[in-house]
């Protein structure tokens, strides 16, 4: 789902590499990042209140959603916007120090957003603006499809659209990709309204999307549906429900083994908050935590700014929790405790 710009300036970004420690002497380098190790960039787990993922170094003060993780959580990928431009980012796990995250190779020329990496680790989807060979490029969030890429190695191989009957002259994004190969995705009207589609792989190609039902399609309006690899439940983003805090709310619904879903569950208040906008969620490969965005104001951003310089306000706006999206992390558990008897 496409994100409003947020506009980061030059200047900001001068400030990082100013006020960042640096090395001294003939073999200085620049700003030093941080030694990270262990799972998830050695960051603390979250219990069943919600932590800021990575702060300062994943969630910083730009636009930043979208995580994706390899099976074995030695490569992680998410979404930064900043003035005009969306790409994905990653770090990896290399000798058991996690590298500073980059624009991925495959990115960084054109719009991209919402990596998904298929549960068995050998596909990578993401939305992108790029255009086919029979189109020019544009500005702008057009040509919006989804690619994949294949393993390769230790990379992925060149971008490819998917192609149809996923991919029409509609928009169409955020992938979530299911242990057998079925494709979730979300398709917008022409009014801005969307849907969330389901194309089953059949001998390695996908079927005709087959539109989900209500409980996957609540409210006025929702976008960027997360479905469990193995399809027992799915996290929907969703507006306009009388059971909703304000904005898009994250809500969980259940599915039986005869494909019936439950009605939906909203995450609650630790989740989702009247201030926040939140639309964006995708679980860990071990199943073990969510990961969710939100542009929540947290308490450190509630300041009196009486007679503060220019430099220490441009010092705020790069960091997490001045209303931009951030990522934030919870155990699962806050999900299992919403199942019902099915």
């Amino acid at each position: 789902m496409k994100l409003t710009a947020i506009v980061v300036s030059w200047l900001c970004l001068m400030l990082i590499v100013g006020c960042a420690p640096t090395e001294t002497g003939p073999e200085a380098r620049g700003p030093v990042f941080p030694e990270l190790r262990g799972p998830y960039l050695g960051q603390e787990p979250p219990g069943l209140e919600p932590r800021l993922f990575a702060p300062g170094v994943v969630s910083t003060g730009l636009a930043t959603r979208d995580v994706a993780m390899t099976p074995d959580g030695s490569e992680l990928y998410f979404s930064v916007t900043a003035g005009g431009s969306s790409v994905i980012m990653v770090t990896r796990q290399v000798d058991g120090r996690w590298t500073e995250p980059q624009v991925a190779p495959f990115s960084g020329r054109f719009l991209d957003i919402e990596p998904a990496i298929s549960p068995d680790g050998r596909r990578f989807f993401f939305l992108s603006t790029r255009p086919q060979a029979h189109q020019e490029p544009r500005e702008g969030w057009v040509y919006q499809d989804i690619w994949v890429m294949d393993r390769q190695g230790d990379g992925w191989s060149e971008p490819a659209n998917l192609g149809p009957p996923v991919n029409t002259e509609a928009p169409e994004y955020f992938p979530s990709v299911t242990a057998d190969g079925s494709l979730y995705f979300t398709r917008e009207r022409a009014d801005g309204v969307s849907s969330t589609y389901r194309s089953r792989l059949v001998d390695g190609a996908y079927a005709e999307p087959e539109l989900m039902p209500p409980q996957l399609n609540c409210g006025t309006n929702r976008a960027n549906v997360w479905v469990a690899p193995d399809e027992s439940f799915a996290i929907v983003p969703a507006m306009g429900r009388e059971d909703g805090l304000g904005g898009f709310d994250y809500f969980v619904t259940f599915r039986s083994a005869d494909d019936r879903w439950s009605e939906p569950v909203n995450l609650g208040p630790a989740v989702n908050q009247p201030e926040g906008r939140e639309w964006s969620a995708s679980l860990s490969p071990d199943g073990r935590y969510l990961f969710f965005m939100s542009s929540r104001r947290t308490a450190a951003a509630a300041t009196v700014l009486t007679g503060r310089p220019i430099s220490e306000l441009l010092a705020m706006s790069l960091e997490p929790g001045q209303g931009a999206s951030a990522i934030w992390w919870v155990s699962a558990d806050i999900i299992e405790a919403l199942r019902p008897e099915m």
